[in-house]
């Protein structure tokens, strides 16, 4: 995929109702020819739209129109090309907990939870959050409602549980952690949300400092060379779980490959979140054809796909278990 197909399919897929600004300057760079060559100048990892939208925006880039978004980029380059080779997308959106809720519902606790591509860790905390399903009884942690509210429309008949799983352990690895003490850090994540995403701005905010009264144990390193160890290394009689949300995409497929491999292999049960085109072969096995997934997510158990899911956990499309 060229880059400019790339910017134009995050315009017209997922930024589509989504964001109108990101739709407009996706569609804006995908066919302005200056842009995409100094686009170019990066790493092929390195050319994502929600990396180079979210460094434009940290450094001070308008998104009021494509027009005053290109004379700051081409007047901003050198720093953007600066920024965008030392920093990775590392969205940590807490929202996304409330589509693997119900897949962790299916599993006995307590649990150990094992998230790749932690980021700052913020999506290692389930048992913390509050969740409003469309048409369920609230669903609280035990000591009451969370400054996190997760609010999630469902259709098909998800198991959605009636408590929060109970969580004894949990572990983050990334190449790169990032520190919720950090304000650098925490307003790198902040860049990172979408535009018009107030909510999730303010629910990052709210994830953090529960983060802070609990700090995660995060491991730097690879995700696939780290994992042993770090199952392994779980607390005895629990369940360990590792899991992770729009990470793979970020890997080649030989890396991919290799993760799928070991994660399989490992005495631990397997909660992927990926775009369709990422897992091929847990998309191959949806009831529904690939081409009907649209923007939604893939979420699997073992390898076995049970629902789609908005990006950010918005939605919850839920197609059986296993």
């Amino acid at each position: 995929m060229s880059t400019s197909e790339r910017y134009r399919r995050f315009a017209q897929v997922e930024a589509l109702g989504r964001s109108p600004a990101y739709e407009r300057l996706g569609l804006g760079i995908a066919g302005d020819p200056e842009v995409l060559a100094l686009v170019e100048r990066l790493p092929e990892p390195k050319r994502q739209p929600n990396l180079v939208l979210g460094v434009a925006r940290h450094l001070g880039a308008p998104t009021g129109s494509y027009r005053s978004f290109r004379g700051w980029i081409l007047d901003h380059w050198a720093a953007v090309e600066r920024t965008a080779r030392v920093r990775s997308t590392q969205t940590n959106e807490a929202g996304r907990a409330a589509v693997l809720l119900p897949v962790l519902a299916m599993l006995h606790g307590p649990l150990t939870l094992v998230e790749v591509g932690a980021s700052a860790g913020l999506c290692l905390y389930p048992d913390r959050f509050s969740y409003r399903y469309a048409g369920r009884p609230d669903l609280d942690p035990v000591d009451g409602p969370s400054p996190v509210l997760l609010t999630c429309t469902t259709t098909g008949t998800p198991p959605l549980p009636t408590a929060l799983p109970t969580v004894v352990h949990r572990v983050g690895i990334d190449l790169a952690p990032l520190d919720v003490d950090s304000d650098d850090d925490l307003a790198w994540l902040d860049s990172l949300v979408w535009p018009e995403h107030h909510e999730r701005r303010e629910r990052l905010r709210a994830a953090a400092a529960i983060a802070r009264r609990d700090r995660p144990q995060l491991v730097h390193g690879d995700l696939t060379a780290a994992l042993p160890d770090v199952v392994r290394q779980a607390p005895p009689d629990t369940t360990v779980v590792v899991f992770h949300s729009a990470v793979l995409n970020y890997v080649d497929d030989a890396a991919r490959a290799a993760f799928e491999q070991t994660v399989r292999e490992l005495p631990c049960h397997w909660i992927s979140n990926e775009g369709p085109r990422v897992l091929p072969g847990i998309t191959g096995r949806l009831p529904i054809p690939s081409e009907q997934v649209g923007g939604r997510f893939v979420v699997a158990l073992d390898g076995q796909p049970l629902a789609l899911a908005g990006a950010h956990g918005q939605s919850l499309d839920w197609l059986g278990r296993p």
